[in-house]
């Protein structure tokens, strides 16, 4: 594996040095909190686009989903189906009440409509959960880094923390809005830099249409599932309805993103911001799973690890179980070879017999990769150490290393430090504001404008360390970009909910609303351990839209008498909707 040389280090310097003093500088003297907290309403839609894309790609988007790809293929890209119907009502229903309202927090709204116990609850969920989510998305690119690069995993996650909080702190939300707009402009050259290295690297005569005939006949470029079987985790339905859900939930109720758009100078602005972000994620995404289906198609040409994580190879190597680590190295390297006059056959042919046959020899490589992952449990096991056996998450910054030219791979790293600083910015600017505005402001005597700036700042710092700390206990789970949205799933729901008996059903009261929040809570995430042991089968996308459910239901039964005939009969059909889904569940 290539180490980085000096023009990598110059390359990935002067990025990150630049991004953070052009924010820095660009943002100085902020003195009031409008301009701490709201960026002064001086964002254009396309700051405000570019800075929610940037909260939302997180350095785990750049290095997992390409390794989700990678071994998947293409059908990830459904999880953003409902993104765009989430951004149309988020522009019609949500932005034109809370700028009417001109609330610093989304929770704000809560104590107008509700109380102050309710603003309370929703603003403690969101700290619990953001915080949670800032941890790992400093510690998702520390680990991969520190196991590639060789690079000690503690220094990391405070040098990535450290950056962020330098600017965030210095400059509140528009630092962050400033500086994500130049962040995804350096995401986006770095990623379409490798696309194009990756398919120029490949075979002379093997074109971009011949990649993706190889990337289909090995399962790879379905894109569309029109399944209902909640065993396959991502269908057009789990993500028209689960992703809307999800989607409204956190660009409509999670301050990290709401704090993007408030920032904007008019409704037009917020909107139009939304609606660019609703229209270039999709194709974002899709084009980010691409180049991992195109690093699957270069590694069909090029001999590939049993496992990209170098931890795990060397661990199950300098065990007893080397020898049969070995063996399966052999074995994938036999089918390797014989794999390349295969492909050459089907791309020749294209018949149905020569694709089955490639189909069949990609799975035994893949029955050989799940051996290996075996091996490497054991060795850990054996030796005492927690070692991460799935290797989703270092194919793309494997590849990065080992081929691409000098330069580009500090460019790449650059892409994947500069997303992580991106996302982890807009979470402490989230959680500071509101521990400022939703706990601080509303609960302790009236503050001057000097004071509350001085305090949003205290506070960001202070997540900024608890982030950090969080980074460095943190452990690996199976996909680092299903970690953070299973625990964005396990709370969203609930705060959506809340939102939506808030806009659409004026007869519930605050009780109500708190009593059925706080039991949601209870039970969403009791269903989430019942599927993590198996006791159910419930995918955690479709936790936001249980738990939108089922806060509304509770909340509109404990008001029962108070609600309306129409009320009544839209609490008929969404107890007949959530009946119709638990079957589904127990027959699943």
């Amino acid at each position: 594996m290539q180490t980085l040389n000096w023009i990598d280090w110059v390359v990935l310097s002067i990025t990150l040095v630049a991004i953070v003093a052009y924010g820095t500088w660009q943002t100085r003297g902020s003195k009031n909190v409008k301009d701490y907290l709201k960026g002064g309403n001086t964002s254009h839609w396309w700051t405000i686009g570019l800075s929610v894309m940037a909260t939302q790609a997180s350095a785990i988007t750049f290095l997992s989903t390409p390794g989700q790809a990678f071994n998947d293929g293409m059908g990830f890209v459904q999880f953003y189906f409902g993104l765009p119907i989430a951004m149309i009502v988020i522009c019609m229903v949500f932005i034109p009440l809370y700028h009417r309202l001109k609330v610093y927090t989304a929770y704000e709204f809560l104590e107008n409509r509700f109380d102050l116990k309710t603003r309370t609850l929703t603003a403690i969920l969101f700290l619990i959960q953001r915080g949670l989510a800032a941890g790992i998305t400093i510690f998702a690119p520390a680990i991969i880094l520190s196991v590639v690069l060789g690079w000690d995993l503690l220094t990391l996650n405070i040098a990535i923390g450290a950056l962020v909080i330098i600017y965030t702190v210095s400059g509140g939300t528009r630092a962050v809005n400033v500086t994500q707009k130049h962040q995804m402009i350096v995401i986006f050259i770095g990623m379409l830099v490798a696309f194009f290295l990756i398919v120029g690297d490949l075979p002379q005569d093997i074109t971009f249409r011949k990649a993706l005939d190889i990337a289909g006949a090995n399962g790879k470029m379905k894109v569309l599932d029109f399944s209902f079987n909640l065993n396959n985790r991502y269908t057009v339905w789990s993500g028209l309805i689960g992703g809307t859900f999800l989607m409204l939930s956190y660009f409509g109720t999670d301050q990290s993103q709401v704090q993007r758009y408030l920032s904007g100078k008019s409704v037009k602005e917020m909107q139009l911001g939304l609606i660019f972000n609703g229209l270039l994620k999709v194709p974002m995404q899709f084009f980010i799973l691409l180049v991992g289906v195109m690093v699957f198609v270069f590694y069909q040409f090029n001999e590939a690890p049993i496992n990209f994580n170098p931890t795990a190879t060397e661990l199950v190597l300098n065990s007893e179980y080397a020898e049969d680590y070995k063996a399966l190295q052999q074995q994938q390297k036999d089918i390797f070879n014989e794999k390349q006059s295969l492909i050459s056959s089907f791309l020749n042919t294209k018949n149905d017999v020569t694709k089955m046959q490639l189909a069949k020899m990609n799975q035994a490589s893949e029955n050989i990769k799940r051996e290996a992952r075996k091996l490497i449990e054991k060795a850990g096991e054996q030796q005492q150490i927690k070692v991460e056996s799935n290797d989703k998450d270092y194919v793309f910054i494997h590849f990065i290393l080992n081929n691409l030219p000098r330069g580009l791979i500090g460019l790449l790293l650059a892409v994947i430090l500069s997303a992580a600083m991106s996302s982890t910015a807009s979470e402490l600017n989230a959680l500071g504001s509101i521990t400022t505005i939703d706990l601080y402001k509303r609960n302790t005597e009236e503050k001057t404008e000097e004071q509350m700036v001085a305090a949003s700042k205290w506070f960001t710092l202070l997540w900024g360390i608890l982030a950090i700390g969080v980074a460095c206990i943190a452990e690996l789970a199976e996909n680092l970009i299903q970690l953070v949205n299973i625990i964005g799933s396990i709370f969203y729901g609930n705060l959506l909910g809340i939102f939506l008996v808030a806009f659409f059903f004026k007869s519930v009261k605050g009780n109500a609303v708190f009593i059925s929040g706080i039991a949601t809570q209870i039970i969403i995430i009791g269903l989430y351990f019942l599927n993590l042991y198996n006791f159910i089968n419930l995918p955690f996308l479709w936790l936001n839209f249980v738990g939108c459910i089922i806060v509304i239901i509770l909340s509109l039964l404990i008001d029962f008498n108070k609600t309306t005939h129409f009320d009544k009969g839209i609490l008929a059909a969404l107890i007949g909707i959530l009946s119709y889904f638990g079957s589904l569940i127990i027959y699943n």
